[in-house]
């Protein structure tokens, strides 16, 4: 199956990645951080079942974790729609509302 990856996605890792630059003061880490969510994408791809049914948050919604973040995809018919990347700690509702 093909990966997709939102707009928003890419957003999203933009945002994960200069916090933690920011915060460690180190753009390695940062790197090494969103190679880890990114990694997890053609995963997705190869094993689209692998993640949990998200039902709870809207219909035909899956998520998988990455180290301390949650990637929330969807299975279309020959896709896997990366919808958003939260950190786990977040309210994932209303982080996937935004």
């Amino acid at each position: 199956m093909a990966v997709l990856v939102n707009r928003k996605v890419k957003a999203e890792l933009d945002e994960i990645w200069f916090y933690i630059a920011t915060e460690s003061d180190s753009t390695d880490i940062a790197d090494r951080i969103v190679e880890a969510i990114t990694d997890t994408f053609p995963h997705l791809g190869k094993h689209p079942q692998l993640g949990r049914p998200r039902d709870d948050l809207r219909r035909g919604l899956r998520s998988i974790t990455a180290g301390s973040y949650v990637v929330v995809y969807r299975v279309e018919k020959s896709n896997v729609r990366i919808l958003h990347v939260v950190h786990g700690r977040r309210d994932i509702r209303a982080a996937i509302r935004q």
